[in-house]
């Protein structure tokens, strides 16, 4: 049976950002605050030296939905010190740590649906292993030593190590694992940060401003709107919602309840997802979704381009998209609904059905 997963598009979320400051650990005014840059940010080692193309991104999405949809259906309800290996390969967003003793600065990638954390290190006593990965061999260890985030020090944090990474499947740094498992960052804080954070992402079309991710419940946002968090047992770290429909412009779209409903007997269902750049539905879904987005646009004919198949050139009015979940609604701004090509002469709706 095939399974439908959802991910829904998060990276574009903006609440305010910060100008871009690559020496500074936290953003002023909070001491649990990281700083969060783009990918593509000066500040990013994973900074490509050319404009990556729309199929490029939209591969690598490919490639991470089957990833998390293979935890989605795991029989096993942990994560293994060595998951993560395809995500950390072209990371969204990355964020300062400093790691060991003494403290090692480095840029992991933020991650909200993996849980341990994979950082490039050197260790004298620990759990080793080795393992391959695509075209990667990889020597790794599991360990403890302090880790410090912002002005926090956390001592005795147990963390995979990459040693030594042959081949091209891993990245300089590593990966800052923020799921619900036993080994996540936000599990092995909990006495300090109360399984509790917040993130402001950064405009990806801006690579002059960083975001912020808060650790704790202090200093969160008060005035917020809520929806309940799911849990699938087969895949406890994911973050799962309940979604109820989808709106386009003042209308419910006609939607089979299947193709959103959650089942955790089989892991279906909504996730948020911080390396998903785009947003993905499952075909029903995404068919209704895009044909009545398609008849609303007015005197107008959609087109394709890079591997997006709702178009259009010159000046459209567009409709608004508003994901219906329990308790509240989320109306999409212009920069989450659309992509607009480097001319600016054509846009797409930023959806694509997931495989």
């Amino acid at each position: 049976m095939r399974i439908q997963l959802l991910f829904l598009f998060i990276s574009l979320l903006i609440l305010n950002s910060e100008s871009l400051n690559c020496n500074g650990n936290s953003p002023q005014g909070h001491p649990s605050d990281l700083r969060v840059f783009h990918i593509d940010s000066p500040c990013s080692p994973y900074k490509q030296p050319n404009t990556v193309s729309w199929e490029s991104t939209l591969t690598k999405d490919n490639a991470r939905l089957q990833y998390l949809s293979s935890l989605a259906v795991g029989k096993k309800p942990w994560v293994p010190i060595a998951s993560g290996r395809s995500i950390v390969q072209s990371p969204t967003y990355i964020v300062r740590a400093n790691i060991g003793t003494p403290a090692q600065p480095m840029l992991v990638a933020l991650d909200t649906s993996n849980d341990a954390p994979n950082p490039t290190c050197t260790v004298s006593k620990s759990c080793g292993f080795n393992m391959t990965y695509g075209g990667s061999t990889i020597t790794a260890s599991l360990t403890q030593d302090t880790l410090t985030l912002a002005n926090d020090a956390i001592p005795g944090y147990t963390f995979g190590c990459i040693n030594k990474a042959t081949g091209t499947s891993l990245p300089a740094q590593g990966l800052m694992g923020l799921g619900r498992g036993p080994l996540s960052l936000i599990s092995q804080t909990q006495n300090l940060y109360k399984s509790t954070f917040s993130y402001c992402l950064p405009n990806s079309k801006s690579s002059s401003f960083s975001g912020t991710l808060r650790l704790g419940p202090k200093f969160q946002p008060v005035r917020i709107k809520t929806t309940p968090l799911l849990k699938n047992p087969r895949r406890s770290s994911l973050y799962y919602v309940n979604m109820v429909g989808i709106r386009v412009g003042n209308k419910i779209v006609d939607i089979p309840p299947s193709a959103l409903a959650f089942n955790p007997a089989t892991g279906a269902g909504t996730i948020f997802d911080s390396g998903t750049v785009y947003t993905r539905l499952v075909e029903p879904a995404y068919v209704a979704v895009r044909n009545e987005f398609r008849r609303r646009v007015k005197n107008a004919n959609a087109t394709s381009l890079g591997g997006f198949d709702t178009c259009y050139s010159g000046s459209v009015v567009f409709p608004s998209v508003t994901f219906m979940f329990a308790g509240m609604n989320v109306t999409l701004p212009p920069d989450n609904l659309l992509i607009h090509s480097s001319s600016g002469s054509t846009s797409c709706l930023a959806m694509a059905a997931a495989l």
